[in-house]
């Protein structure tokens, strides 16, 4: 491959990385109490009484309603009143519920501070993976294949279609808006999966064909510029050339560090890759990948 085309490839990778490292260096019951800075944050607005916060951690979304806000995910817990702060500038409303797609502290970490005022609903997996790590912030309210929200006369879905980046990942569909958050199922330029909390290269492209059949033509991922449809659908395609990639490498006889140079040399896999996605792929790739 040639030397631009890696160059592009781990940009892609640095928003994704970044965020990852601040996860995965912090531990999990404590998430943003190690990090103790200003928040670094703008707001977007993505269509009609619906906004995106970027910055610091996962991308948050703002649906406004004439009853109260929900947002989708909600950073480190530093960024808490940030975003409250963001969504006081657009609404007089409160913020009533808080969805997250998915465990990781760049996109639970201000939970706790919520819960008093607002209803925070989650995957039970990833509740489970919350309670697993002693986070706090739990959400008290769990869904297993899909629930509703109905606020101001407007309708939010959380879908989950399946493992992939972990095994609790939830996707929120906005049905008026015709657009989709996917968390970390879609989320730099490709899959970075976590295999201690559950993630599945093996499953991700048939979660992704899931969401696909959704009616929308925005997409928020879990990190990175805002997207459509045709995005999300050459993301799907990543997935599937590393599936496809790391598949003839492991049937070939290639041993852990011998994939690892390829994966660092081809996908532009850095140290958080390794870290949690080589031994799983090395440990699953030859039984799920007829």
């Amino acid at each position: 491959m040639r030397k631009t085309a890696l160059v592009r490839l781990a940009a892609g990778l640095i928003a994704l990385g970044g965020a990852w490292v601040a996860y995965t260096q912090t531990p999990q019951g404590k998430q943003g109490k190690a990090a103790p800075k200003a928040a670094n944050n703008k707001l977007n607005k993505i269509k009609d009484d619906l906004y995106e916060i970027e910055g610091d951690g996962g991308n948050v979304a703002v649906y406004l309603t004439n009853e109260g806000a929900i947002v989708i995910d909600d950073k480190f817990e530093y960024d808490y009143n940030d975003i409250v702060d963001k969504v006081k500038s657009v609404t007089n409303q409160p913020i009533k519920y808080v969805l997250n797609t998915h465990h990781h502290g760049d996109h639970t970490g201000s939970n706790a501070n919520f819960l008093p005022n607002a209803e925070v609903i989650s995957t039970s997996m990833a509740r489970a993976q919350m309670v697993k790590g002693n986070q706090p912030g739990q959400p008290r309210v769990t869904f297993t294949d899909e629930t509703q929200v109905f606020l101001g006369g407007k309708q939010v879905i959380a879908h989950y279609y399946g493992r992939g980046h972990t095994n609790g990942d939830a996707v929120i569909y906005f049905p008026a808006l015709r657009l989709i958050h996917t968390g970390d199922l879609m989320a730099g330029m490709y899959p970075l999966i976590d295999y201690p909390g559950g993630g599945s290269l093996k499953e991700w492209t048939g979660t992704l064909d899931n969401v696909l059949k959704l009616d929308f033509d925005t997409v928020i991922p879990g990190h990175g510029a805002v997207t459509n449809k045709a995005g999300l659908q050459a993301y799907r395609g990543n997935v599937a050339k590393l599936q496809s990639r790391l598949n003839e490498l492991i049937r070939g006889g290639k041993n852990k560090d011998q994939v690892a140079e390829a994966m660092k040399m081809e996908f532009a896999w850095g140290d958080l890759n390794m870290r949690m996605s080589l031994d799983g792929v090395m440990t699953r790739c030859g039984r799920f990948f007829p």
